[in-house]
């Protein structure tokens, strides 16, 4: 079948087929505007120690509205044990919940002035766009934006990519062995029906973009032989891997991983076979009640000491680990791909009623609980 699959579509598709505030016064006698672009335009002179002692002078205070799965697990909650390490004196909130509660959560806080986080860490690439057009977010460039890749910063600096998070599908190097699947069209192969995990492509956006990959590739015919595997759906994207690590099934799909492992598990990354990866968006409210702690954990997300704990660095003066290049540098990860298909909503909506119909309605209770409209006040 997988072959089947791969002469009637691949080539047909072929290898393009993607969907397509101001900061301190400086000392000037020239307008407000020009003093403005002329500090919007320099990066943070100050040191990540400086700015320390500058935000406890603050009032060592920062709440930070970041998009994750879980509220005391996952990337979210590792930048918060890390920096609370780093930064023992400030009093950090880092408060997880999916990135699509979280943007019209802060919404609401500014459309009814009750505004709770100074930064907002996010997947809906679309929202930081939209804020800068509203002029919601705080023009700022951290120490090292110049050496930020241009696809994971703002020209303008009203937002920063602070990490690359990359989905495909993972399997168990040992329960899969010599049969482990080399591509995406090998996981409808009837070998693997009933061994799969997935996240609902319908209840995340960034799995979203990875099934609508498959369908632009492989077509609507590859969907309904996945849903004829008798998947294992579940709400967010760590758990296809939780699945897989307690041996419940040998492929998960629509998560993170590491495609350089040996073992236990492993990331799917053919080439000529998609995937896909974005920069995680971050940003300082213009009226953040805390903008120099705020100022503080931007320079310690894209900070050479922070970066060089990734597998992938948004920055281009750190390289990746051995076997991985540049994320920027893999066609088949469509980086440009994901923020262009996050502007389109009307598509993004079409597409989680489609998958609906092949798989279902999203069942169970969001995985960081409910938080309500001002988690962190």
């Amino acid at each position: 079948m997988s072959e089947n699959f791969s002469r009637r579509r691949v080539l047909a598709a072929g290898a393009g087929a993607v969907f397509g505030a101001t900061a301190a016064p400086l000392l000037s006698s020239g307008p407000a505007s020009a003093r403005g672009s002329a500090e919007a335009a320099r990066e943070e002179p100050r040191s990540l120690d400086e700015l320390y002692q500058d935000a406890l002078a603050e009032g060592g205070k920062l709440v930070v509205y970041a998009g994750g799965d879980l509220a005391n697990s996952g990337s979210g909650a590792g930048a918060r044990t890390a920096f609370r390490a780093r930064f023992p004196e400030i009093d950090l909130n880092l408060i997880v919940d999916y990135s699509k509660y979280h943007d019209v959560r802060v919404d609401n806080q500014l459309a009814t002035d009750t505004l709770v986080p100074d930064v907002l860490q996010l997947q809906t690439l679309q929202d930081f766009t939209r804020w800068k057009r509203e002029g919601r977010l705080l023009r700022y460039k951290p120490a090292g934006f110049s050496k930020l890749h241009k696809k994971f910063r703002d020209p303008d600096g009203a937002w920063v990519a602070a990490a690359v998070i990359a989905f495909s599908y993972i399997y168990d190097v040992a329960a899969a062995g010599a049969d482990a699947p080399r591509t995406p069209l090998d996981l409808v192969d009837p070998r693997w029906k009933g061994a799969i995990a997935s996240s609902y492509p319908h209840d995340d956006d960034a799995v979203l973009y990875l099934f609508a990959l498959y369908v632009e590739t492989y077509g609507w015919d590859w969907v309904a032989a996945f849903a004829a595997q008798e998947p294992q759906f579940a709400r967010g994207s760590f758990s296809p891997g939780t699945a897989v690590g307690a041996k419940q099934k040998i492929i998960g799909v629509g998560t993170g991983g590491n495609p350089t492992a040996t073992n236990p598990t492993r990331m799917g990354m053919a080439d000529g076979h998609p995937f896909m990866a974005w920069g995680q968006r971050i940003a300082i409210l213009k009226q953040a009640a805390n903008p120099t702690a705020a100022k503080l954990f931007l320079n310690w997300q894209i900070s050479t000491e922070r970066q060089t704990s990734n597998s992938w660095s948004v920055r281009t003066d750190i390289a990746p680990p051995t076997g991985l290049k540049p994320i920027w540098e893999y066609p088949n990860a469509n980086v440009d791909g994901f923020p262009r298909f996050m502007e389109d909503r009307a598509r993004v909506e079409q597409l989680k009623q489609t998958f609906a119909l092949y798989f279902g309605e999203v069942k169970g209770e969001p995985t960081p609980g409910w938080l309500g409209l001002h988690p962190g006040r």
